[in-house]
């Protein structure tokens, strides 16, 4: 049979797959997991009050956390039901697998978490994964890893996008939907890369034409940095869906006799988290040694939590003999078996507490420095089938998770005062107060003219009111003038009139005067005329002048 890897073209939740990935946990046949409600794809808060977690205690909570997950039978191994027994037996209550080899020999082991068949996604992802998203959340670095045999569940597990049942999405879905709830999409920064280690060799998901993309490490921190990689900033949740379904049509997969859908190569999704947040003075632990004045106040002070999220869906390791793999198939499953021992040789050594620890014999243990004995909260879940034919690979990866919880990571929060953040703040208010500085003194120019102007017009209109005033003062006084003088004509005119009143009683009386002078020269002349008629007439005397008689 030749059997070649291929792109993939659609998400396994939208392929036509066997009956228990479908249903369960990702294996190829088996009884069917319950149908959870069809709830739409709505955030979530991360409630604390009601959360799940792997962690017994805040003594070991460095520990990483493994919980094993067992999948469905899948079709071959019902159909030998009746050859085959299960070698697994689940002890949930009291969190302890045992391994059967046979009827009469078995090992107990203890697990942080152990999940049956019909575990749900949202159990797995609380137990397993919300630990880790809250972590991430408060700043801290944290990973979620699924190891396994193929086909037992890991890409169900992890990656799942549940676009026809909602209630199946997997760890990367449900988690960016905490986190997505959790943080502001003004002050925050949520941004991804999705990538694949494919035959050694680092591929960008987002961005097909991206190959080989070289690995770095700070020097101080020793932080591993893929430079080249895309990283895009997620908007919401819709937009993240749409680049995980893109990334995972890029990603390899292969059809082989364990496993129809099998995984090719490492994914590996890097959420990256920057939040603000303004510290009190009383949490400002490094106050005294900065160099403050005692005006400023350490709200002033901006501080970044700074942290990153991988979420690892290991391909899955199989045994040549069983898979089938041939040709470029089996250069991919050597390349995955070998990368897989590499991260198997990195956790003994740290299980050990051995001197060195061999982080660069692998492409993906350098991936996973951080994750493995570094500073990130980290847990693993194991995938494990239930028949008694993948034994030795149900024991190998049972194995490898009891060596990974003796690995103790140093947490620790990536907590910086963002100076530079302030200092644009500062440039900026500055920039905005020397703005705002122009424009009041442009301001006051123009209020300065306008007074002037102002002022001007008022000195104006003074010097035309003391003209006005003058004229006025003037016509005041020309008024009175004219009123004296009309009193005084008046005056004058009353006196010549009655002057003239007077002068004609005088004229009226004169004639009167004269009228009767004339009338009594007229009587004496004719008293004088009567006397001499008399006196001629008796030989009087003759009267000289009225009153005089003289003797002739």
């Amino acid at each position: 049979m030749a059997l070649h890897s291929h792109t993939r073209t659609s998400l396994r939740n939208d392929r036509n797959l066997p009956s228990a990935r479908s249903n369960g946990v990702g294996g190829v046949g088996g009884n069917p997991l319950p149908v959870r409600s069809k709830n739409s794809l709505t955030r979530r808060t991360v409630a604390s009050g009601q959360r799940m977690s792997l962690e017994d205690g805040d003594a070991d909570s460095g520990r990483v956390r493994v919980a094993v997950r067992v999948c469905p039978k899948n079709a071959e191994d019902l159909s030998s039901e009746s050859d085959f027994v299960d070698c697994i037996e689940l002890q949930p209550e009291l969190k302890r697998l045992k391994l059967r080899k046979n009827n009469w020999n078995s090992e107990s082991y203890r697990f942080d978490e152990v999940f049956a068949e019909k575990a749900s996604q949202k159990r797995v992802y609380e137990v397993v994964a919300k630990p880790v998203v809250e972590s991430v959340l408060s700043g801290y670095n944290g990973t979620v890893m699924a190891y396994g045999q193929t086909g037992t569940g890991k890409t169900y597990t992890i990656g799942q996008l549940g676009k026809v049942d909602p209630s199946e999405r997997g760890i990367m879905v449900r988690a960016m939907e905490d986190i997505l709830a959790e943080t502001s999409s003004i002050r925050d920064t949520v941004s991804i890369s999705y990538l694949q280690l494919y035959l050694e060799s680092i591929q960008d998901l987002l961005a097909p034409e991206k190959s080989n993309i070289p690995i770095s490490e700070d020097p101080n921190s020793g932080e591993v940095f893929v430079h080249g990689a895309s990283v895009v900033q997620v908007r919401d949740m819709e937009h993240f869906l749409e680049m995980l379904l893109f990334g995972e049509t890029n990603r390899h997969a292969a059809n082989t006799k364990l496993n129809t859908e099998s995984s090719r190569s490492h994914a590996i999704l890097m959420v990256r988290l920057q939040r603000y947040k303004w510290l009190e003075e009383k949490s400002l632990s490094l106050l005294s040694m900065t160099s403050f004045n005692d005006s400023s106040s350490s709200s002033n002070v901006p501080i970044v939590l700074k942290s990153k999220l991988l979420i690892v869906d290991l391909a899955g390791s199989e045994r040549i003999d069983k898979s089938g793999s041939e040709g470029h198939m089996l250069e991919e499953a050597k390349s995955i078996n070998l990368s897989l021992t590499s991260l198997g040789k990195c956790i003994n050594a740290l299980a050990e507490n051995g001197l060195h620890i061999p982080t660069r014999d692998s492409k993906l243990t350098r991936l996973l420095r951080d994750s493995l004995g570094g500073t990130a909260r980290t847990s693993l879940i194991i995938t494990v089938g239930p028949s008694s034919r993948q034994y030795s690979e149900t024991s190998s990866t049972i194995m490898f998770g009891q060596r990974a919880m003796k690995v103790v990571n140093t947490l620790k929060r990536k907590e910086e005062f963002d100076y530079e953040s302030l200092c644009r703040k500062l440039e900026n208010q500055v920039d905005s107060l020397t703005s705002e500085l122009e424009r009041q003194e442009k301001l006051k120019n123009f209020e300065n003219a306008n007074l002037e102007k102002q002022l001007e017009e008022c000195k104006t209109a003074l010097a035309e009111a003391e003209n006005n005033l003058a004229d006025r003062d003037k016509e005041l006084e020309n008024s009175a003038f004219q009123n004296v003088l009309a009193d005084t004509t008046q005056m004058y005119e009353e006196k010549v009139a009655e002057l003239i009143k007077q002068l004609e009683l005088e004229r009226s009386s004169r004639s009167n005067l004269e009228e009767q002078l004339i009338l009594e020269q007229k009587k004496t002349d004719d008293i004088s005329i009567l006397l001499e008629k008399q006196q001629k007439g008796n030989g009087r005397p003759k009267v000289k002048g009225p009153g005089d008689v003289t003797d002739e």
